[in-house]
């Protein structure tokens, strides 16, 4: 089937208009009229190949909600009518120890939701800035929040599990002295869910003018970085920080802050490399740099329904699709609290 689309022919051209072709629903598929599509740093990379293999046409899009339209003869977890997400993932071998384990996000064969290699035309997936998708059921989120916090619920699909995921590994919770650095689309997401998780909650940012901000976010304490006296006052006191920042930076100054054994762990993902940490700083207290990538289909149902026990959704600006090339401009200058959301409604 056609359906309306929003993509990038090119990584110097903007994202248009665009027809694309959806698969018809196989017998263990699920048939999506997509509501809201979150807008995440990564579609920037990837449309604008910073990330290297970008795939063209590129429709970019894994923060997705809508509503079940048809199924497949042998779906048994979906009808049409429910309400559901899709992530970062809609394909994986199924059959591998990490498959096994429900970490289909670390399978070597995973496939991601766009720019990933497929059967379907074109020959690569095509993400959520469009009106429909087609996904094995297995990959299938289910919404349980309000119809009415639905655009806001998406970026959780993406953003809220980089974050859930890493925080509930390194077991925040009560007790523990959680440190998240970045106040943007995944640090907002990293300080609600370490509070509702328990932990004691300090944000680290670089700007003055967000310190009521991270406090409204759930944030216990919040230190502007540039303020050494502030990083020092918490020297050798973390337990775990989950480092939000997709941007080169200085490491040293947030490994120092942890006690021993802590655990700093990435989830930005700069499109050139950080300078290398001071080894010294690791090994006298045997601290640890740690990454993540989103998390297994089983977490990312876990993040949803703990996300609706506790009234989570991200703070988003909701857009029309013909405001996404505006929308990236205002990404890279900072200028969005904290994520942009496609109404795909107005693909039509």
């Amino acid at each position: 089937m056609t359906v309306k689309a929003y993509g990038a022919h090119a990584g110097t051209l903007p994202l248009e208009p665009m027809d694309i072709t959806r698969r018809a629903p196989g017998a263990h598929d699920v048939q999506i009229n997509i509501a809201y599509c979150g807008v995440c740093h990564s579609d920037i990379h990837q449309v604008r190949a910073e990330w290297a293999g970008t795939l063209y046409p590129c429709v970019p899009g894994h923060e997705i909600v809508g509503r079940v339209v048809a199924v497949g003869d042998h779906v048994s977890g979906f009808c049409a009518g429910d309400l559901v997400g899709v992530g970062c993932i809609v394909d994986s071998c199924r059959h591998c120890s990490d498959c096994d384990d429900g970490l289909e996000n670390y399978c070597d064969h995973m496939t991601g939701t766009y720019n990933f290699p497929t059967p379907d035309a074109p020959g690569h997936t095509l993400g959520g800035y469009s009106q429909q998708i087609v996904v094995h059921e297995r990959y299938v989120l289910r919404v349980t929040h309000p119809e009415a916090q639905l655009a806001a619920v998406a970026p959780l699909l993406c953003a809220g599990i980089t974050t859930y995921s890493p925080l509930r590994h390194w077991q925040a919770g009560p007790g523990k002295k959680v440190g998240v650095v970045g106040i943007g689309g995944l640090g907002h997401m990293g300080i609600k869910l370490a509070h509702a998780m328990g932990a004691h909650v300090v944000a680290f940012t670089t700007s003055e003018s967000k310190r009521d901000a991270a406090r409204a976010l759930g944030a216990d304490e919040v230190v502007v970085s540039r303020h050494a006296s502030e990083m020092e006052a918490h020297a050798k006191s973390f337990d775990f920080i989950l480092n939000t920042v997709a941007a080169p930076h200085n490491l040293d100054v947030f490994t120092t802050l942890l006690k021993r054994d802590g655990t700093m762990t990435l989830v930005g993902a700069p499109a050139t490399p950080h300078g290398s940490p001071e080894v010294f700083s690791l090994i006298m207290k045997r601290r640890s740099i740690a990454g993540s990538m989103i998390g297994g289909i089983p977490e990312t149902q876990e993040m949803l329904d703990f996300c609706a026990q506790h009234g989570i959704v991200a703070d988003i600006e909701l857009i029309r699709a013909d405001q996404i090339n505006d929308a990236y401009e205002r990404m890279l200058r900072g200028d969005v609290h904290y994520r942009f959301v496609i109404d795909n409604a107005t693909l039509a």
